[in-house]
């Protein structure tokens, strides 16, 4: 059996997480019982909820054990099984964290997943074609509730989530704004993505302003709005939601590494008459088939363009993770397995 390279939570963040809250280890991988298969992960997912597990606070997700390899989303194929369903070669997406290999117990439902790679690839089972497509399709379709006219509003438009949640919405005949940092970013957005505005956050110094780019770009106000970021941006959006507009709360990357970001006006909530839902994608698995048909579809066809950031080597995976906290990512953040 071989070798396993491992990135460990050695101990956790007093604030800001930094490199040194990793650990790099060299395992054995164990030999396989029956119903178990060895995968070796070609891509490794990076993702925002990470940072919450790595604290030992009251939270949605049981916090990351110590001394144990970080958990995380994994795509890769069968290079020895011991289960029926499962043969050399399969390529399967699961749950086998930040390491080169790991053990599963393929008897456990959901615990991987064959993939199909003649259309879609490898990569994207790990962004627009899976947990991160899903939590747009479900913000989108279950809590936002579009209607053909609507306008629709993502932050982090340029990433994983947002970039799906385009896709979906303009499948729905909604006007979409997306809200990105930089440039760039913004015409991706645009051009490759197909949103209608995206406006720059970085050229806003508070929310008053951002307020403002949004009544250029929201002409008819507001009607869904998904978030991913919170502080100055959501304050800045609660200013232009419509009547009895919906809002699905994914996250609040913004104040992931430090003290929690105060609402400059929740009665903005109790005046526009809003529907704010906080959700997490993992307790709606029965969306998921019909989720992941359309986000393929979508894909397949190229009416959803999702663009990768790719760091080489499991080593490269804590400073990768770091820099999408704080935004350097373009796109689903990966990890390339060598």
């Amino acid at each position: 059996m071989p070798q396993n390279k491992q990135i460990h939570l050695d101990n956790r963040p007093s604030a800001e997480a930094c490199a040194s809250n990793f650990k790099l280890v060299v395992a054995q991988t164990p030999a396989l019982a029956p119903g178990q298969v060895l995968v070796r992960h070609h891509f490794l997912s990076l993702d925002p909820y990470m940072r919450g597990r790595m604290n030992d606070g009251k939270s949605y997700a049981t916090p990351q054990a110590l001394g144990q390899t970080m958990g995380g989303g994994t795509v890769g194929e069968v290079v020895e099984s011991q289960n029926d369903r499962y043969k050399v070669g399969d390529k399967v997406v699961g749950m086998g964290g930040w390491q080169q290999y790991s053990v599963v117990d393929a008897t456990q439902p959901g615990a991987l997943k064959k993939v199909d790679i003649t259309h879609v690839p490898l990569s994207h089972y790990l962004g627009a074609v899976g947990m991160p497509g899903v939590t747009a399709w479900y913000g989108l379709v279950k809590l936002c509730a579009p209607k053909a006219g609507e306008t629709m509003v993502v932050s982090a438009a340029s990433g994983a989530v947002g970039s799906a949640f385009g896709a979906l919405s303009k499948a729905r005949g909604c006007r979409t704004v997306g809200i990105a940092g930089g440039p760039d970013k913004c015409k991706y957005v645009v051009e490759e993505l197909g949103f209608d505005a995206c406006i720059d956050y970085k050229l806003h110094k508070d929310a008053a302003s951002l307020s403002n780019a949004l009544k250029e770009a929201c002409p008819k106000g507001i009607d869904g709005y998904f978030e991913n970021v919170g502080g100055m941006v959501l304050d800045a959006v609660l200013t232009r939601m419509n009547a009895f507009g919906r809002i699905a709360v994914c996250g609040m990357i913004a104040g992931y590494d430090a003290a929690p970001l105060p609402l400059a006006n929740p009665s903005l909530i109790l005046i526009s008459r809003l529907k704010v839902e906080g959700f997490i994608v993992s307790e709606h698995m029965e969306v998921w088939p019909e989720a992941l048909a359309e986000l393929g579809t979508l894909v397949a066809t190229g009416k959803l363009k999702p663009r990768e950031s790719v760091a080489d080597g499991l080593e490269a995976a804590p400073e990768a993770f770091l820099g999408l906290l704080k935004g350097k990512n373009f796109g689903k953040q990966l990890v390339k397995l060598l």
